[in-house]
């Protein structure tokens, strides 16, 4: 308890000494801040867009894509195989007893971002079971295209990232314009697409097959079901997923670059925080050399000052990195963005900031260690002479 009292004592000290060297202290306030602020700032995209990912795949759905392949545009599923694959048991029904199966053409469009810059956004063909098997879809404005014909409709999101995206605007496709005459709201990843009609758009850029077959589940044995059919017919070659863990893989294949990213630029800049801390924490020993001479020397042990070095070093961090939180917070935590062809919303979330936090104060932590030994360890007599 004596010691507890000690370590109280000599970190208020501390405390109010702060004043004394306000700008030395903001050397780490700035330092932290700014490292967590660019830490968090790109995370958000990794979380935003893990986050439209996840939402985007319904576990009452299932994707058939070719076997082996690990995105759309790479599978190849011919008319007659998504004509038997629509007919296999554990897939639902609408009101009129036909299955609930859509074929669909996922491929990359040039589009211009409304920044200027150029960049590609995903064009998907749905077919005549689109919309009924995403209950989450919503008209928005304008109206469906219509099958047969040369129109496109828009994503809400795709219209906020992306040029010349109204509706009455046209797309500029293999075979001609085609003007787009709706927008859609799904919620998720899909905001940021163009939707057209797969058999439509099968011929203008001269594919012969489609991407994939999205099914609706019949209840929760359902995709046991289809696997089964499937595999009992190899002359398919295809494979039956979850919407749902496909989207997690997809998201994990395209967060992960960016963790990587952020967490090695995060990490550069904790070295210059962290050199920040000890150069500021070592001139703040130095200044206070005379008083936590004067505690040793009335009975206070060097534990109790080697704790309230790194204390305070590890408050200069937090504070530092709350604001860095703050700024990262206000500037990017629900605003859309895009990353090649996924439009999606950035997300500061909680668990990012208390991520962020935790890094300064592990950093702030080995900051403070050095000073705080070299502090415990100095001869009374040595440091009362240097007064």
């Amino acid at each position: 308890m004596n010691l507890l009292r000690q370590i109280i004592t000599v970190t208020a000290m501390n405390f109010r000494s702060l004043p004394q060297h306000f700008w030395s202290s903001m050397v780490i306030v700035v330092g932290f801040g700014a490292t967590v602020g660019v830490l968090l700032s790109m995370m958000s995209m990794t979380e935003g867009m893990a986050e439209a990912y996840l939402h985007a795949g319904d576990p009452g759905r299932a994707i058939i894509v070719t076997s082996g392949v690990d995105s759309e545009t790479q599978s190849s599923i011919s008319r007659d195989t998504a004509a038997v694959i629509s007919q296999e048991p554990g897939i639902a029904k609408d009101a009129s007893g036909q299955p609930l199966a859509d074929t669909a053409i996922n491929m990359l469009i040039p589009i211009v971002r409304t920044n200027g810059t150029k960049n590609y956004a995903t064009l998907r063909g749905l077919g005549s079971q689109g919309v009924a098997v995403r209950p989450e879809f919503k008209l928005v404005a304008g109206r469906m295209f219509v099958p047969g014909k040369r129109e496109m409709m828009v994503g809400v999101g795709a219209q906020s990232q992306y040029q010349h995206t109204a509706i009455g605007d046209k797309v500029i496709m293999p075979d001609g314009e085609w003007p787009i005459v709706g927008s859609y709201h799904t919620g998720d990843i899909l905001d940021g697409e163009f939707l057209a009609d797969s058999d439509t758009l099968m011929p203008a850029i001269r594919k012969t097959a489609y991407s994939s077959v999205i099914v609706r589940l019949a209840g929760r044995d359902g995709l046991a079901a289809l696997r089964a059919a499937l595999a009992a017919n190899p002359s398919l070659s295809v494979t039956a997923e979850l919407h749902s863990d496909w989207y997690k893989r997809v998201a994990a294949n395209n967060t992960g670059l960016f963790a990587t990213l952020a967490y090695a630029i995060g990490s550069i800049m904790a070295i210059g925080a962290l050199f920040g801390c000890l150069n500021t924490m070592y001139a703040a020993v130095a200044a206070r050399r005379s008083e936590i001479a004067t505690l040793r020397a009335l009975g206070f042990s060097a534990f109790p000052v080697a704790v309230s070095v790194i204390l305070e070093a590890m408050l200069l961090a937090v504070i530092g990195a709350a604001i860095g939180a703050a700024i990262a917070w206000t500037l990017y935590n629900g605003r859309q963005d895009s990353f090649g062809s996924a439009v999606f919303i950035l997300t500061v979330s909680p668990a990012l900031i208390g991520l962020g936090l935790f890094w300064a104060m592990a950093v702030a932590l080995l900051g403070g260690l050095l000073p705080s030994i070299h502090a415990a360890r100095r001869p009374i007599v040595d440091a009362l002479r240097a007064t």
